[in-house]
């Protein structure tokens, strides 16, 4: 621990000294935005500023005119960093993104809500102001949507040919339109790849899991004298961990306990098991046996209660059952992309690209969770000692709960196939740039959840008998209604292994659920200057957009699939869903966007006694939606060079984000159940019905950032920049319930005027007869925050050695919510519809030395602080706080081409975490139950892990 306390100390103590980095790109003018050196394989000359598009801006050729805070990391040095991932898991290192789902976030059975579709998908989350409000580009063109909820699992985006990532960290809604509330994430093309390129990878952890497995390659070359053609092919694998429960010595079956409250604190306890249930079954009835459980197959004995905790639950230790999850969730990946260019005239230059992108994901959920199940006292496998004893009670029945370890856990599988295509033409009409693109892009996400009992055949199956003609045991069923249940199987659920194969393979199925998004789009646009003022050209830039997106689902079982109960005795009424996870079916929903735009940079001095420049940047956009309106979104922003060592600039915006067809549209689905009505205390058994809203609207965000550029002369290549943002979301959408206890109260206390109230029905008399869920634009979200950066470039002995230090400071990211408590989710944990932690403070520290000519070392250093388990203020822990957690990850990369003689190749060895630093454990306030499901880390749990590679240029 004394060593990596004293490297992450080498790492800021280096950086206060100012040294910078060129695998990082960074020049003087890099952490503004221009790429000053980028290395694609045939290692052409850096492009000139003239060939740099500005992410964030349709008129600025100029990152350092640039009024927007960017961040740009070249593709290199992100795999530097993080070489057993994809570029998108080594973006997630970058302390402006916080709340990021990925393959180790909790994976969900049903995959909906937060989820989209995929419970293991990989989705950028800017500031944690949500992932559906940061917009994903590719090569500055929206990427249609891989997810229902409207999210891109950017996993899925071709990375061969990738040579950086742009990172705007600010409201550009005014450029590419709505969802760009917190920021734009741009994944840059190296469109004059020549040569080829190829790598092979493999890597495993300490323990012997999460093995990977990544190889791939990239081809260009020129088409006759105006022509030119890439190609790029790459597959990944990651075997992942897969059981939470046992997998790590440190994940000791945590979970939060108690009820929050100053008399019964929450408490973050260990070993912690499920007090009523038992991998063999435990009888809940009273009566024979109750409080026992089937320790072993077909044998009932005490059942060991263990340590209480504060939830009534849960034991420490003991008999009870507990869950186990998959931990990291496995997936295989391919992407195939291909583009071709030509140049019609000096002028004009065509284009057209495609991709296709193959990806499964694979999680397990746990074991089946079997409650109040309903047996005869004549159970057939049954002892005749144990049947004796209840027929001397005076029992026909017994009910008893299990954790069902005897059958395979439930898994959900994501297969996602991505197909985009785009196609555009651009050139110079005077001093003018013009273009126009098209492009097609559909997404087809099919989730299967196996391993899950059909309530009619488990019914069937549970209640066993022994026939009388043949003595074997049967299903009663299969005596009573040998038409319906002729194949039926009997299953014992008595003893952790007593289920038959058979009998597993007659009641488990699964589910799938088919979605598919489309997305249809052409923009055209047209910047350059119109006229010079007294202090230079006035550059505008005209732009305008249609794009259409459609969506669908088909569910094999959806929640109004019931069971036929007929000839059952136990188990089955007419409520019963046939499975315990439905999804619901969809027909074809679509929306329409026209939008129409202008951007203008107006210089207004220029080398003046105060003012090296003075520029500003404005840019308004009217946006059309068929579903939901029309908006107007605006950016205003200034750049103020008050010399060469030092910059102001500012922004201030507004933007939008508009609801998605899944907000909209989304289908009903019912599922009834008990709930409290809070204005009378009483219990009621009602439907709670689930569906979209077609009177949302757009969410507004307002945002401002104010910030400085200082290169001191007296320290030649240093750069420090600071910047301070705020963002306000009005109107923020929301999935509110209605049969939430707070929900209720504010509804009451309103005595009927809340718009709450409309999600509470009742009779004439007064009675609840249902509840609903609905997203209602209901919320109000605020954040503030400071981003820093530092680079620097230098040498040690005569070798290139620099640092990049990169720092987020977001104290705050209030939710606040009409009638309801504000919940603070800046540096907290997990909170309600699907918040992640979000640290306050997050640093990432990037490290390069070219130790010999042959050999270059980098090190990569991230680290956050510690945060409360929970933004709700009136919740009490006894330990309110996550450990602060940093890892260190090491790269040596050996030069084989003048040591082999291989061409232009290098091997590298990586170590991810060098030192074994263990996540510190956490919870989740509604968690009690989930010990050894979910909510137990905030932080990569994989531990020590090596990787080896190999990699060959030409």
């Amino acid at each position: 621990m004394n060593t990596r306390i004293l490297t992450c100390g080498l790492l800021v103590g280096v950086s206060t000294l100012g040294l910078a980095m060129p695998a990082l790109a960074q020049s003087g003018a890099a952490s503004e935005g221009i790429s000053a050196e980028v290395e694609p394989a045939s290692e052409p000359a850096a492009p000139s500023a003239a060939d740099i598009i500005v992410t964030g801006s349709r008129v600025l050729r100029n990152g350092s005119a640039s009024p927007t805070p960017l961040t740009t990391v070249t593709t290199d040095a992100l795999m530097a960093a993080a070489p057993s991932g994809s570029i998108s898991d080594a973006l997630n290192n970058l302390p402006v993104f916080s709340g990021s789902r990925n393959s180790f976030s909790n994976p969900g059975s049903n995959a909906t809500g937060v989820q989209g579709g995929n419970g293991a998908a990989n989705v950028l989350n800017l500031r944690n102001l949500g992932a559906y409000r940061t917009l994903v580009l590719f090569d500055g063109h929206r990427i249609p949507p891989t997810l229902y909820n409207s999210t891109v699992d950017v996993d899925l985006i071709p990375q061969e040919l990738i040579q950086r990532v742009d990172v705007v960290t600010g409201g550009v809604s005014a450029v590419y339109g709505s969802d760009a509330v917190s920021g734009v994430v741009n994944y840059v093309l190296n469109r004059k790849f020549n040569g080829f390129q190829a790598h092979a990878e493999a890597g495993i952890s300490q323990r012997g899991d999460a093995a990977n497995r990544d190889f791939g390659g990239a081809l260009g070359f020129d088409v006759g004298s105006r022509g030119h053609f890439e190609a790029s092919v790459q597959h990944r694998e990651n075997d992942g961990i897969l059981n939470r429960a046992t997998a790590r010595n440190w994940d000791n079956l945590a979970a939060l306990q108690g009820a929050g409250t100053a008399a019964n604190p929450y408490t973050l306890a260990t070993n912690v098991r499920l007090s009523n249930y038992a991998f063999g079954g435990y009888i809940t009835s009273k009566g024979a046996f109750s409080g026992q459980q089937f320790a072993s197959d077909g044998v009932i004995g005490a059942f060991d209660r263990g340590t209480a905790t504060g939830s009534s639950c849960c034991q420490i230790g003991g008999d009870g059952a507990y869950q186990n999850s998959s931990m990291i969730s496995p997936f295989q990946g391919t992407q195939i992309f291909g583009r071709f260019d030509y140049d019609l005239t000096d002028d004009v230059h065509v284009y057209v690209q495609g991709a296709a992108n193959l990806k499964k994901n694979t999680s397990y959920t746990g074991w089946n969770q079997l409650q109040g199940l309903t047996f005869s006292a004549t159970n057939a496998y049954l002892a005749q000692d144990y049947q004796d004893a209840f027929a001397a009670a005076g029992q026909s029945t017994f009910t008893m709960n299990e954790i069902w370890n005897g059958a395979p856990r439930i898994q959900a599988m994501s297969k996602t196939r991505q197909i985009y295509l785009n196609a555009g033409i651009e050139g110079k009409l005077g001093a003018f740039d013009w273009n126009g693109t098209y492009t097609h892009g559909t997404s087809r996400l099919k989730t299967t959840i196996s391993n899950l009992p059909n309530a009619q055949r488990l019914a069937a199956a549970l209640d066993a008998v022994t026939d009388p003609a043949t003595g074997q045991i049967v299903c009663q069923a299969s005596l009573t209604n040998p038409s319906a249940y002729g194949g039926c199987v009997p299953l014992s659920l008595f003893g952790p292994t007593a289920s038959s194969d058979a009998a597993l393979d007659y009641v488990l199925g699964s589910v799938g659920f088919l979605t598919h998004t489309k997305m249809d789009a052409a923009d055209a646009s047209i910047s350059g200057p119109v006229f010079d003022n007294w202090a230079g050209p006035v550059n505008v830039a005209l732009s305008g957009e249609w794009r259409r997106i459609s969506f669908d689902a088909a569910s094999t079982t959806s929640p109004t699939d019931y069971a036929d109960c007929t000839g059952l005795r136990y188990n089955c009424t007419s409520t019963t869903t046939l499975y315990p996870t439905t999804f619901p079916n969809s027909d074809t929903v679509s929306q329409s966007v026209k939008e129409a735009a202008i951007e203008v940079e107006f210089p207004l001095l220029q080398d003046v006694a105060f003012a090296k420049s003075l520029a500003l940047n404005g840019a308004a956009r009217y946006t059309d939606y068929s579903t939901s309106g029309h908006y107007t979104t605006w950016k205003l922003g200034g750049v103020w060079e008050v010399n060469d060592d030092l910059k102001f600039r500012g922004t201030l915006s507004r933007d939008i984000r508009a609801p998605t067809l899944y907000d909209l549209f989304q289908p009903e689905t019912v599922v009834t159940g008990s709930f409290v009505d809070t204005s009378t205390g009483a219990t009621v058994y009602v439907p709670s019905i689930n569906n979209g809203n077609t009177a949302l609207k757009s969410e507004v965000g307002h945002t401002y950032t104010f910030g400085g550029v200082y290169k001191p002369h007296f320290v030649p290549g240093l750069t420090l920049t600071v910047d301070y943002y705020h963002t306000v979301v009005d109107d923020a959408i929301t999935t509110v319930q209605g049969f939430n206890a707070a929900i209720q109260n504010a509804c009451y206390s309103s005595n009927g005027t809340s718009p709450y109230c409309s999600l509470i029905q009742r009779d004439a008399a007064g009675n609840v007869t249902a509840f609903y869920i609905q997203p209602q634009n209901i919320a109000k979200v605020r954040t503030w925050g400071i981003d820093g950066e530092l680079d620097y470039n230098t040498s040690l002995a005569g070798r290139s050695l620099g640092l990049r230090l990169l720092v987020n400071y977001q104290p705050h990211i209030y939710y606040e919510q009409l009638g309801v408590a504000t919940i603070d989710q800046g540096g907290a944990g997990w909170g309600q519809n699907g918040l992640m932690p979000s640290p306050s403070v997050q640093l990432a520290g990037f490290l390069s030395y070219q130790v010999t000519d042959g050999v270059k070392l980098d090190l990569f250093e991230h680290y956050r602080n510690k945060f409360r388990r929970s933004g709700v203020a009136t919740q009490v822990f006894t330990d309110p706080y996550v450990k602060s957690y940093a890892t260190t990850n090491l790269t040596l990369t050996f030069d084989t081409g003048s040591a082999w003689k291989i061409a232009d190749s290098s091997l590298y060895f990586s170590v991810s975490n060098l030192f074994d630093a263990k996540p510190p454990l956490s919870g989740y306030y509604s968690g009690t139950t989930s010990a050894g499901q979910s909510y137990e880390f905030s932080d990569d749990p994989t531990g020590r892990a090596f990787v080896i590679g190999f990699k060959v240029k030409g």
